[in-house]
């Protein structure tokens, strides 16, 4: 079992880890968090914030439209970003670093 339950770990995963100035991630489903790693580990708290934001976020459809009302969605904030991307019927947010750069005043 715990075999089976690394390899369904490592294929929600894949790709979750090289993506630049990441910080962490969760993989999260209506049932809870199915994955997580880095600054993001175990963190419940974050998990169920990102849920509401998505369940509040999936509420706004557009008029006429059958498609869902968003694929991702960003939380930019001044040191970091928390990147969301709804597939699968699962909630994949990564925690990266805000590389922000200044305006550049011409």
């Amino acid at each position: 079992m715990m075999v089976l339950m690394s390899q369904t770990t490592a294929v929600l995963t894949s790709g979750l880890e090289r993506i630049p100035d990441q910080l962490g991630y969760l993989v999260i489903s209506e049932d809870g968090v199915l994955a997580s790693a880095g600054e993001l580990e175990n963190d419940e708290n974050t998990a169920a914030v990102m849920m509401q934001m998505v369940r509040t976020a999936s509420r706004f459809r557009l008029p006429g439209s059958a498609d869902p009302s968003f694929k991702r969605m960003s939380v930019v904030l001044e040191d970091f970003v928390y990147v969301v991307t709804v597939s699968a019927q699962k909630v994949f947010v990564v925690k990266r670093q805000n590389n922000q750069h200044e305006p550049i005043g011409v």
